[in-house]
Parts: C-alpha cells; structure tokens; sequence
C-alpha cells in the first residue's frame, strides 16, 4: 500500500508513479533497462560509494536515512 503522504506529494507535482516489484529474471530486467535508458523512468541515486566503503554503504543502508539507492562503484 502506498502512503497518503506519497500520493498527495505525487498529485501536488503533477506526477504520477507506479511500484515495481522486480525479480532478477532476464525479461524484466532488459525491460527496465529500456526504460531507464529512454528516460521514461530514473532511479534516485542517493549517496555513491567507493568498493573500499562497503562496510560504510552497508551502514549506512542500515541507518534507514536512504532517500534512493546507494551505489557500490567497483572499478
């Protein structure tokens, strides 16, 4: 169920979203791929760490003070 807070926030913007509940299958994960890469859907990226900071992101996915995904960069 999606909060009240959500929907009034979404209809004072004048936007509209859906949730998508995503299993690591081939299919929908080429599907969200041509989303995002036509722009029609784009993730929010809330903090980016190096591969040292693992332990750091993971912490700090843990805090629940997460405002999008937190990116692990490996090379």
């Amino acid at each position: 169920m999606i909060s009240s807070g959500a929907k009034k926030k979404a209809k004072k913007l004048n936007v509209s979203f859906k949730f998508l509940f995503m299993r690591a299958e081939g299919s929908q994960l080429e599907q969200i791929t041509q989303l995002i890469e036509s722009d029609m859907i784009r993730p929010v990226i809330d903090k980016v760490f190096q591969f040292e900071q693992t332990n750091e992101a993971m912490a700090y996915v843990e805090s629940g003070r997460t405002k999008g995904k937190v990116v692990i960069k490996v090379k």
